[in-house]
């Protein structure tokens, strides 16, 4: 266990303080226009969930078309270069998107085409960012870093959604895509401001940065298998609250707009608990660890949708929300900590791609499911499916973790 100073040891480092207070601002701006595309979507455009998973699987395709490829791009370039073209990429396209709202000319095929884009800049911009927090703190902190970084997004998660709530409610979606326009920039200015010669760069070899080379890395882990597994059930069934609690807001409690952003920072609570209570453990979690909480995530979603009333519903988040975080905190940590550096980048792609690749495929099946069999028994199913796909993975892999050593 580390102590107080110890959770905060990686703002030591100036470039990391820099990007860390543009992302909290970004994070917010994120968050903002997820929940007013949820209800742009829902309320405004008036579609139900087939269409609104739809969006949610545009919007993560080009994670499953280029996460790769941005991943051996984040090993060969600068990534601080890189991180300057995906943000003022993110930022126009939430911009175009947020004039055509304010002057009433959106109709779903541009949230459908401008969810993609926002998506591609996105697909692109995630492995970087991955693996440039170790070039912003060096080895030592990786893993207080990515705990700090993940307390930043459900600090965002908390604030983003309340914000956004308000706006809808008082000028309708419009405001909230600007928002996030304007943030982006923020990035852009920490990423101008730091201080090249202080980043934690290590000497490149001559080799090409060849994707098959991280492929092959990670088939020869049965460990990180094992785990990259484990988040490919959580992630495409579990983490899909922008779907569920939008629809159970509207369709199911029949709230409006507020209560809707209220939700997402009422989950944000658990959250932002397991991020903090990441930054103060000096160790990495063993696979063990990882998929026991994916299995109490599962359990809690189950758990979640029997729930009554809105109150009821909206209590149990957090507790959803600290099992999913704390499972994906624990994930991210483990393969960054154990990954070399020169592979770093392709190997995070990897993990981005099974973390966030099967949305477009999961998403328009969650939507689906809910129109047709109920949104209270799609989450039951999604729980279980998170659930006895990490009782799977364990069952199988254990043996051969324990042959090869591995903290099981």
């Amino acid at each position: 266990m580390a102590s107080n100073e110890g959770s905060f040891r990686s703002f030591k480092h100036r470039n990391f303080r820099l990007f860390f207070a543009a992302n909290m601002v970004s994070n917010i701006g994120t968050w903002a226009q997820r929940v007013a595309q949820d209800w742009l979507v829902v309320s405004d455009l008036h579609k139900g969930g087939s269409a609104l998973g739809v969006v949610t699987g545009l919007q993560f395709l080009p994670m499953l078309l280029f996460s790769l490829y941005a991943g051996s791009l984040a090993d060969r370039l600068d990534k601080r270069k890189l991180l300057v073209i995906t943000n003022a990429g993110g930022g126009t396209t939430a911009a175009i998107l947020g004039w055509l709202i304010i002057s009433h000319r959106v109709t779903m095929l541009e949230v459908f085409i401008l969810a993609f884009s926002l998506g591609f800049f996105g697909a692109l911009d995630a492995p970087v960012r991955q693996s440039f927090t170790s070039e912003l703190v060096g080895k030592s902190d990786i893993a207080n870093a990515v705990s700090l970084n993940s307390a930043n997004f459900n600090l965002g998660r908390l604030v983003g959604p309340a914000i956004s709530g308000i706006l809808i409610k008082y000028f309708h979606t419009g405001p909230s895509f600007l928002l996030n326009a304007g943030s982006f920039a923020f990035v852009i200015a920490a990423l101008a401001l730091m201080r090249p010669e202080e980043l934690h760069r290590l000497p490149k070899d001559e080799k090409d940065r060849k994707i098959i080379d991280g492929l092959r890395y990670i088939k020869s882990r049965t460990d990180i298998v094992a785990i990259v597994a484990t988040v490919f059930f959580a992630s495409t069934f579990g983490l899909n609250f922008q779907i569920f609690n939008a629809l159970i807001a509207t369709k199911i409690f029949h709230k409006d707009a507020g209560a809707f952003g209220l939700m997402g920072s009422v989950l944000a609570i658990g959250s932002l608990t397991a991020a903090i209570v990441s930054t103060r453990l000096d160790r990495r979690h063993s696979p063990r660890f990882i998929m026991g909480c994916a299995g109490i995530f599962g359990t809690c979603l189950i758990a979640q949708s029997a729930m009554p009333n809105y109150p009821a519903f909206a209590s149990a988040l957090p507790v959803c929300g600290f099992f999913a975080l704390t499972t994906m905190i624990s994930a991210n940590t483990y393969v960054q900590t154990t990954t070399p550096h020169e592979l770093r980048g392709r190997v995070m792609g990897f993990y981005l791609l099974i973390f966030l690749g099967a949305t477009p495929f999961g998403s328009p099946l969650i939507g689906w499911l809910a129109d047709v069999i109920g949104i209270r028994e799609t989450v039951a199913l999604c729980g279980g499916i998170t659930a006895l796909g990490a009782l799977f993975i364990y069952v199988v892999s254990k043996k051969r973790l324990q042959e090869l050593k591995y903290a099981i």
